[in-house]
């Protein structure tokens, strides 16, 4: 049975459920789609350099402050973030960074669950290959062995094109993220994570060994491991590092303090942030060597951009040995990815609900699932029927942007940002110190030197993220 806080917040059955929920809710499609895209497109192994300082030097400080305003509050993560403030003698507008990240999140999760779509789809293609595969006697040749590599490459064009797929996809994600919410913190997201993080890491290794054996290993290596320094210094690199360590730890949001309040009072959260910090991380580089290796076996380049998994990976799975089986466990594996980071986002405005108006758990997350649906199908939209739209014309840099990029563009570069700004400056700069340090399980240098990140470090870099991706002319 699940304990409960004094304010009737259900708890973790144990630090390593804490661990795989919040790890899970961290790594999803952005560490097997985003990282890759962002290493490919912005010299590798610059890129890769950069983004583990970014990580060691504001993600992780950020993560801590995240979860230690939930573990404090053992509330939702408005009521959280509120309690703290007037503990600290504070005005309860501090929770702003709150209020941001639940309405972030909806929009995030809108899109996403389009995007996870798109995973569901592609599990369903690469399923029909290996069937065709095993029916034709070659299990293990390669995927989509009745397509040719032109054809593989237009089925995502060809997905876009089909509305009613595309809302169909996104609808059959965003039920399963809902059934799991609506099961409670133990019997819902705590059991998905328990057994999704596993099959996760088993088959993602399964993955790496296969491309370290088959791909062209050595030269993913060099390409993610040794930096072009003179790439380190371009603003554009370094910028897209700093986001991508920000937006891979689900930071700004408010999913790690919805995780952290179920977090019990004999967790270490200073020893817990840096196990989840440094497993995302090493999911983020292991995708990679993953997915470059099989890249560069087949001749295709790194730089493919956000197509790298939809189209160029599909279309080297049909050319190597064994590619039937991996593409099927591949996509599979994106799944589980995308479904443990879709229960958190949905956690954070079902907690909220729950603690605001006393509705059941599961009518709050029934609800919230009709109204992200809705949201989600203005993006699925956006590539066919809705094509022409441009909702926000009005701000700059979005002039041209349809519903998903209006989506993504709006909460990755100004409300997730801004979010992570106001929450550095209330733990560094306005929460009660002692409190705060209680809270971290950090002491001395340690705790030191997380006092000078959150309180220096972590707002002037969030202010780069948020001015340069509201100006991105800046870079040059």
């Amino acid at each position: 049975m699940v304990a409960s806080s004094p304010s009737g917040q259900a708890k973790w059955s144990s630090k390593t459920a804490f661990v795989l929920a919040a790890t899970g809710s961290a790594v999803g499609l952005g560490n097997l789609w985003r990282f890759p895209t962002e290493a490919g497109t912005n010299g590798g192994g610059a890129f890769v350099l950069l983004y583990i300082l970014c990580v060691v030097l504001i993600a992780a400080p950020l993560l801590l402050s995240e979860t230690l305003i939930g573990r404090h509050g053992q509330r939702s993560t408005i009521g959280s973030a509120v309690h703290l403030a007037r503990q600290s003698g504070a005005s309860p507008a501090w929770s702003a960074m709150a209020v941001l990240g639940l309405i972030a999140n909806t929009l995030i999760l809108s899109f996403y669950c389009v995007v996870a779509g798109w995973v569901v789809y592609f599990i369903g293609t690469s399923g029909m290959g290996l069937f065709e595969a095993v029916s034709g006697g070659n299990a293990l040749g390669g995927a989509y062995p009745a397509q040719s590599p032109d054809s593989i490459r237009e089925m995502m064009p060809a997905l876009f094109a089909n509305p009613g797929l595309l809302v169909g996809m996104q609808s059959i994600f965003v039920i399963l993220t809902v059934v799991i919410v609506a099961r409670g913190v133990k019997g819902g997201i705590e059991a998905a994570a328990v057994w999704l993080m596993p099959a996760f890491f088993f088959l993602l290794i399964g993955i790496t060994l296969y491309a370290a054996m088959t791909g062209d290993f050595a030269r993913a290596v060099n390409f993610l491991f040794s930096p072009d320094f003179s790439r380190v210094t371009e603003p554009g690199v370094m910028s897209s590092a700093l986001g991508q360590a920000f937006f891979s730890l689900s930071l700004g949001g408010g999913a790690m303090i919805a995780y952290g309040a179920y977090a019990s009072r004999d967790t270490n959260l200073g020893s817990t942030s840096g196990t989840i910090a440094f497993a995302d991380t090493a999911v983020a580089i292991i995708a990679g060597l993953a997915i470059f290796p099989i890249v560069f076996s087949v001749g295709l380049q790194p730089d493919a951009g956000p197509t790298l998994m939809f189209q160029t990976l599909p279309t080297a799975f049909h050319l190597m040995p064994g590619g039937a089986i991996v593409a099927f466990a591949f996509f599979v594996l994106a799944f589980f990815a995308a479904l443990t980071s879709s229960v958190s986002l949905l956690e954070i405005s079902v907690g909220w609900i729950t603690e605001k108006f006393g509705v059941s758990r599961s009518a709050a997350a029934w609800g919230m699932g009709l109204i992200i649906f809705a949201l989600g199908i203005l993006s699925a939209l956006s590539f066919n029927i809705l094509a022409d739209q441009r909702p926000i014309p009005f701000i700059p840099g979005f002039e041209n942007a349809g519903w998903f990029d209006a989506f993504d563009g709006i909460t990755s570069k100004l409300f997730l940002p801004l979010s992570g700004l106001i929450t550095a400056l209330f733990i560094g700069w306005v929460a009660d110190k002692k409190i705060v340090n209680a809270e971290t399980g950090l002491t001395g240098g340690a705790l030191s030197m997380w006092r000078f990140l959150v309180a220096w470090l972590c707002p002037l870099a969030v202010t780069a993220i948020l001015v340069l991706g509201l100006f991105p002319q800046l870079l040059g």
